[in-house]
């Protein structure tokens, strides 16, 4: 299967991850989830929650809330909202404060991710993100003396640094040649995946990740590490906030 495809649903925001609005043919409809041919709504997935928006169509709205995955992309209304029958042109909009956040903290975990890997050694264990706020958990035995200030002070060097965001995609044999391309303590890729989308902050950070980004640094805004917990013996969780 094409990696731009779930199911029927050609995945629009994998190949333009600004894109907020798009028209597109309801395939299947029902109240727990709407099949449509094209769609820009991120489905969620590496910690990154899905997209919300609406759809319009007939002079109706119908509020998306989520998207279910399956053996198709489900987007789920909100409750109670009338739903397009099969056969309908609508006209989707993706949730932009929301998504625009979404990406703003998605990249800022790489570049957390690739300071802490880059100084320190320590791979990824978990992670987790809502708009603006964020936790990774690291393999860490230690919290050195000052960690927390060096961490934060060295992410919001790379912000200020301007390095450019790059996505692409590559079989899956090529990706891995890449060092150090998996940058969680286990491979998350499945087997069966052939080809790899690649995000890089270049200079910083290359690993394989499926979701949204901002296309510089810069565009992130300011890291704050809010708090460092320790989540059992060795491993460390790192809580952020994004600001402008």
């Amino acid at each position: 299967m094409s990696t731009d495809l779930h199911g029927r649903t050609q995945r629009l925001e994998l190949a333009d991850q600004n894109l907020r609005s798009f028209e597109a043919v309801v395939l299947d409809s029902t109240p727990e989830g709407i099949v449509l041919s094209r769609s820009a709504f991120y489905p969620g997935g590496g910690g990154q929650p899905a997209d919300h928006g609406v759809l319009l169509w007939l002079g109706v709205e119908t509020r998306i809330v989520g998207v279910r995955k399956g053996d198709e992309l489900h987007l789920i209304p909100a409750e109670g909202d009338p739903v397009p029958p099969a056969g309908t042109v609508v006209q989707a909009a993706v949730a932009d404060e929301r998504r625009s956040a979404l990406m703003r903290t998605h990249s800022g975990l790489h570049v957390l991710c690739g300071v802490v890997f880059r100084d320190y050694g320590s791979l990824v264990t978990g992670g987790n993100m809502e708009p603006l706020s964020a936790r990774m958990d690291f393999n860490m035995p230690e919290v050195p003396p000052g960690f927390k200030e060096a961490v934060e002070d060295a992410c919001n060097a790379e912000i200020l640094a301007d390095r450019r965001i790059d996505v692409r995609v590559l079989p899956r044999k090529e990706a891995f040649e890449i060092p150090d391309i998996i940058r969680t303590a286990t491979n998350l890729v499945p087997e069966e995946v052939e080809d790899v989308r690649i995000v890089d902050i270049v200079g910083l950070d290359t690993q394989a990740d499926g979701g949204t980004h901002v296309a510089s640094t810069r565009q992130i805004g300011h890291i704050k590490v809010a708090k460092i917990e320790s989540k059992g013996r060795g491993f460390r969780r790192l809580r952020i906030a994004i600001s402008d």
